[in-house]
């Protein structure tokens, strides 16, 4: 049997291995994450979504303080304005859990979402970041152009067929197809009709994709070893992206109690659920999801949810209490490994990948 590791991605995009680190905002994605995942081959990715200009700029310096090699940022194409037509309601839900918490409540007042997305994008420009990755959409037209005139190399994550016939038309250079079992918020484009997103897994979306796209198709979902690596190239990827298997790395930045939470479960853990942000996303469950679900009451659109619920976020990681924060993370739990460094993990990867195909 013979199968190529170094695809036409890894050509495209300067990497000796064809394996991105998905870009995790909110904390997991360190600089140190990403470019412990570029020195060792890979495509180190900084989860910059979350972040204000001034973050991303000292981040992406800091990754470049700490690697030669290409890496990239990812942020959210999307500028849903917030709203605040139930705000009360949720509010009121909310208060229960700050109680628990010891909490103070909070009225039920408007909430805005800072719009920063321009100025995200115009740190990454300024900065000439090698690639730059999207979620929930493609850049806007005027972006592409800024964009690929700089020449950097675009990436959209998507979760359908027309999703990734839509990146392709756009301009991007390559694919992420996100299969349903992927940890944290996929990058379903629309969402209006299907408040969970688009469900498909891994093993049927990819060969879907790969056959109505030109450009290489990197799979996404429940992959954390070589095993999947090779079974995502035999559908017709040209590499792997990777988030979950990292959370737990030496050089991650998700919460101990977190990391000791992912580390405890297993591949029945998980749910998909839109109940801290107002979009979907899979994590484990926990006390947050039953407690909101019992109460029968529609999360907020994002990212006005978002908004409400960081407050309980932020408290119960102080506390080290994992039962209301947001535990992203995807189905492949039981093959996590506590404080194993990045590029160990990558190099694990690659060598199991060459001993299924005889090529040591």
């Amino acid at each position: 049997m013979t199968m190529k590791l170094a695809t036409d991605l890894c050509r495209i995009f300067g990497i000796r291995y064809p394996i991105f680190l998905a870009g995790m905002a909110g904390g997991p994605g360190t600089p140190s994450l990403a470019a412990s995942v570029s020195n060792a081959g890979g495509l180190g990715t900084l989860g910059a979504a979350y972040m204000d200009p001034d973050t991303i700029r000292d981040s992406i310096r800091e990754i470049r303080g700490l690697t030669n090699a290409p890496f990239g940022v990812n942020l959210f194409a999307t500028r849903t304005p917030d709203d605040n037509t139930r705000i009360e309601e949720v509010q009121q839900q909310l208060n229960a859990m700050r109680d628990i918490l010891g909490m103070s409540p909070v009225k039920g007042g408007a909430l805005r979402t800072p719009d920063l997305f321009e100025q995200q994008f115009a740190v990454v420009l300024e900065e000439k970041v090698p690639v730059i990755s999207t979620a929930f959409g493609v850049l806007p037209k005027h972006m592409m152009e800024q964009a690929k005139a700089a020449g950097m190399l675009l990436v959209s994550m998507v979760t359908t067929v027309n999703e990734a016939i839509i990146a392709e038309q756009a301009g991007c250079d390559a694919i992420v197809a996100q299969g349903s079992e992927a940890g944290g918020h996929r990058g379903t484009f629309d969402i209006s009709n299907r408040p969970l997103g688009a469900n498909i897994g891994t093993m049927a979306l990819v060969p879907q994709i790969v056959d109505r796209v030109s450009i290489p198709v990197v799979a996404a979902g429940g992959i954390m070893d070589g095993r999947g690596l090779i079974a995502a190239l035999a559908l017709g990827a040209q590499g792997v992206q990777m988030g979950t298997r990292f959370l737990t790395a030496k050089e991650s930045g998700a919460h101990t109690a977190y990391q000791q939470k992912l580390l405890d479960s297993t591949e029945e853990s998980t749910v998909i659920t839109n109940v801290f942000s107002g979009r979907p996303a899979r994590g484990v469950a926990n006390e947050f999801i039953k407690f909101w679900d019992k109460s029968g009451i529609k999360p907020l659109p994002f990212p006005t949810q978002n908004m409400a619920t960081r407050d309980i976020r932020n408290a119960s990681a102080k506390q080290n209490n994992p039962e209301f924060m947001s535990l992203w993370a995807g189905q492949g739990l039981r093959m996590l490994t506590s404080g194993q460094s990045a590029e160990s993990i990558i190099q694990e990867t690659i060598d199991q990948a060459n001993k299924i195909v005889q090529l040591r």
